[in-house]
Order: structure tokens, then sequence, then C-alpha cells
């Protein structure tokens, strides 16, 4: 049990305060000088011909990496190169084109020296991100993002804190500007993002979905002991209704042939057990779309037929399917 007078918590609360502060500072300073700035660093990345090249060592090359990973998966083509490694060969990594984004607190360290002088020789543009002004850092950069003075979270003042958090938050703010600019949908994430559950959520439904002799359909004309039988084959809990042209017009559950049972099996047909507004999706259909659209109802649905643009049936997709796939 922790004794309340040394509980961590007001230290935590302490902390978040701090760096809360420091966010309110980056939020104002967007409003002024450090807007135009980020607004011409946006322009000069969209007009890059090669890759956005994110470096910087410690703490901040930490942060870098971070900011990388959100740009290469969100649309921009994006390497990080450690500024050490760069002066033993990885320069050779950095090409006509790219554009370098630098991040250094204080703007001046010396490790940075090598990729700076490099992209000075090729004539390759610097956007930097740094605390100070009139740092080295700086004043090598085409443009310079400088956040505003934030106090550190660290009682000494000495630990990287309130001032990673604004690097990173600017770096997310970069990142999702870009996309917005570039028109990055929810389909070209899901390209970069394949695998686990967020790649399952971005798949289209006519991934999962099963197709051909596995759907259970059948003819308005067809007895209810045929629908029975179809229902039983297929196990979707639900059978299709087809049209003369074969569109769905209806849908008959295991719930409708519970309230049917009392008619005649041979001579009652499905039209006159379905339901003339059956919830469907289209191909193109998001999984996680897919899942909120089965569970929307008080009673959730538990099988969705997958319809074209012609309204004929193109699949059918199980709850199971989707937890399977790994939405759940």
């Amino acid at each position: 049990m922790i004794n309340p007078a040394t509980s961590p918590l007001p230290s935590a609360l302490h902390t978040l305060a701090v760096e809360r502060q420091g966010l309110e500072a980056l939020e104002s300073a967007l409003g002024g000088s450090l807007g135009q700035a980020f607004s011409h660093a946006i322009e000069r990345i969209l007009l890059c011909s090669g890759r956005l090249i994110v470096t910087g060592i410690g703490k901040s090359g930490h942060i870098g990496r971070k900011i990388q990973a959100t740009l290469a998966s969100t649309g921009t083509p994006s390497l990080f190169v450690h500024p050490a490694e760069a002066a033993h060969g990885d320069l050779g990594m950095v090409a006509a084109g790219d554009v370098i984004l630098a991040l250094s607190n204080s703007g001046e360290t010396t490790e940075l020296a090598a990729i700076l002088s490099y992209a000075s020789h090729r004539q390759l543009d610097v956007i930097a991100i740094t605390s100070v002004e009139t740092s080295a850092l700086a004043r090598a950069a085409k443009i310079a993002l400088v956040l505003p003075p934030a106090r550190e979270a660290c009682p000494m003042g000495l630990a990287p804190t309130t001032s990673t958090l604004l690097q990173l938050a600017l770096g997310d703010a970069l990142a999702i500007a870009l996309l917005e600019k570039r028109g990055f949908t929810a389909n070209d994430f899901s390209v970069f993002h394949p695998g686990g559950r967020l790649g399952a959520r971005l798949r289209p439904v006519r991934e999962l979905m099963h197709t051909g002799e596995a759907l259970p359909l059948g003819e308005k004309s067809l007895s209810l002991r045929s629908v029975i039988l179809e229902m039983t084959h297929k196990a979707f809990g639900c059978m299709g209704v087809t049209d003369e042209n074969g569109a769905l017009c209806g849908l008959i559950t295991d719930a409708d042939l519970r309230r049917a049972l009392h008619s005649d099996l041979d001579t009652t047909t499905a039209e006159e057990v379905m339901n003339l507004s059956p919830t469907t999706t289209a191909p193109s259909t998001l999984a996680q779309d897919v899942l909120l659209l089965m569970n929307a109802r008080s009673k959730p649905i538990t099988s969705l037929f997958v319809v074209g643009e012609d309204g004929r049936p193109q699949g059918i997709i199980h709850l199971h399917d989707l937890l399977r796939a790994g939405l759940a």
C-alpha cells in the first residue's frame, strides 16, 4: 500500500501540468511566426521530388524515428538517417531531390555537422525543428520551425521531457497536414498497413466475404421447406431471396422462420415470409465499417449480404469472419 504522504501521483500530475503548458504554448505559437514557417515547410515537402530525410541524435533522434515512421505510413516518402552513421557512409542514402528534416533542441548538436554540410554541398533544403532561433541548425536551415520556450518537467530542468513532447507534437502536426493536403484516404492507409488488427480493419469486405456456392440463396417461389433445407445446409442463419433478375429482394432469418412455422411448409413461399428491406453492404466497404453496421442495431446482425451495383448478391459476410480477421 502506497503511503499517501509519499505518493508519486503529485509528481505525475505536475509533469502532465508542465507538459500541458508546453503544448498550449506550441498551439499559441502556431498562430504566429511558427505557423508561417510550418505552412512553408508543408509546401516545400509537398514539392519534394525525393524523400524527406529525418535526422537527429539522442532523444531528438528517438523522436525523429517516430516522426519518420508516421510520415511514411501516411503517404510521405521518408527515411531516418542517423547523423553519426551518416558521417561513416550513410550519406550515400541521401540523394538529389531529397529534403532534410533535422531535429535538435539546442540546435548546436555537433553530430549533425556532416549531414548539414552535405546538404549545403548538394543544395538540398533543410527544415529544422529546434528551440533556439539563433542556433547553428536554425541558421543552416531554409525553414526553421522554432519551438516556443517551455519548461522541462524534470525538476532539474535537464532531462528532455516537454521539449521532446513538443517535437513529437509538431511532427505529428506535419504528418497530418501532409496527409490532408495529399487527400490520403483510408484505402491508401490500408496499403501501408496490411498486417495486424489495423490492417484487418482497413481491408475491403470483398477480401473476407464468402462467394459462389457458399451463398444461401433462393427464389421468391421457393417453398418454406426448401428454405429450411437451404439455410441448414449453408449455416449462415439466413437466406437471401432473389427476384427474376437475380437481384436481392428480401431476406429470411432464423427468427422469420420461427414466426412462420405454423404455416404449411410446402405451400408457403419465401416471398410470403421474407423481410423486404434487408440491410446490405457494398464490396468496397471497409471491414471496420461493416462491423459497425452489424452492431448498429439493438439486436446485432450476424450475417450480411454484400451486394453489387446491379443489386445482385456477390457475397456474404458473417460476424465470425470479421472476428477471425482480427477485428475483435
